[in-house]
């Protein structure tokens, strides 16, 4: 069982004309994994993605050395896994779990700085007449820490890892055992309060951008609801049972996107 979330886009470069590279990322790597074997290793896996992702910008005959040096146009997405097998949960970028409650997470090293940054921008702003509304029809504040953001991406596969066709930086896949578990929640990082049901998830959520859509006050976001929009981000819960008393594989899974 897996959750792919492919990252927003910070470049206007796309790799094809139909869709943002993130969503190409997350087809790809979804591809890719249902043609991979059960027993395959968390090495293994990282391994074969990166691949598959090198062959396609090969297939697309893009400039490795250019995508080397603008990592803003590379196929980028993050995943979290469950391997029945291995009984493991593998989490490679910015991804987070509930294993029978306990909270993981494995956000980026500049994520909270970032969102702060932009928090305090804003928060100055409305103090001086500007207006919620305002900021859900162009967020000057991320316009603010898009630099630092798009600097960041430097370091994507150096310092923290993601799948991006380049090699994973090892170090930065956080790696959960989960052999006497009983359930599981894979999620992306669009549910701020990750809970043990999707329906409690979905009403923490909803509770916050009732009370904060901007995403500077209760939760810091590098990003709010902008107009049109129900959410700050897109956003995949999935629940499983898993050992000797799951019975039949039990899982509940939305997609909102």
């Amino acid at each position: 069982m897996a959750v792919i979330d492919g990252s927003t886009s910070k470049s206007a470069v796309q790799i094809s004309p139909e869709k943002s590279n993130g969503r190409l990322a997350m087809e790809l790597i979804h591809d890719m994994i249902t043609e991979m074997p059960s027993q395959i290793t968390c090495e293994g896996f990282c391994r074969v993605i990166t691949e598959g992702l090198q062959e396609f910008y090969d297939y697309k005959g893009i400039d490795i050395q250019h995508l080397k040096d603008h990592p803003t146009e590379r196929l980028t997405a993050s995943c979290i896994v469950y391997s029945a097998f291995h009984q493991e949960i593998w989490m490679i970028g910015d991804c987070q779990c509930l294993v029978d409650g306990v909270f993981y997470d494995n956000p980026k090293p500049a994520e909270e700085v970032n969102a702060k940054k932009r928090s305090a921008f804003i928060k100055d702003a409305l103090a001086n007449g500007k207006t919620t509304e305002d900021f859900q029809t162009k967020d000057e504040g991320r316009v603010l820490i898009l630099p630092d953001i798009i600097a960041g991406c430097q370091l994507q596969n150096v310092t923290y890892a993601v799948f991006d066709g380049f090699p994973v930086y090892k170090d930065g896949v956080r790696m959960i055992p989960c052999k006497d578990s009983k359930e599981i929640v894979l999620a992306s990082d669009g549910y701020p309060f990750l809970k043990n049901t999707l329906a409690e998830s979905e009403r923490a959520l909803k509770d916050l951008l009732t009370d904060d859509p901007l995403c500077i006050e209760k939760f810091f976001a590098t990003k709010g609801v902008m107009k049109g929009n129900v959410s700050f981000d897109d956003r995949t819960y999935i629940r499983l049972r898993v050992g000797k008393e799951s019975g039949k594989f039990g899982w509940l899974r939305r997609w909102i996107s």
